[in-house]
């Protein structure tokens, strides 16, 4: 029976880091994609951004 639970825990210990992993994955994929449209926007505003006129 503790073999078992020794079992379960050691399975149970491995999901959870590959689990919080995937989510750090995929966090970082999200602020790159996040980052490089605020990139291109910023690009933007530069080059259309207000003009005055003198």
């Amino acid at each position: 029976m503790l073999g078992w639970a020794l079992t379960f825990l050691i399975v149970a210990l491995l999901a959870g880091i590959l689990g919080f992993v995937a989510i750090a994955g995929l966090a970082a994929t999200i602020a790159k994609v996040l980052f490089l449209v605020f990139l291109v926007l910023f690009v933007v505003s530069l080059l259309f951004g207000r003009r005055v006129e003198v």
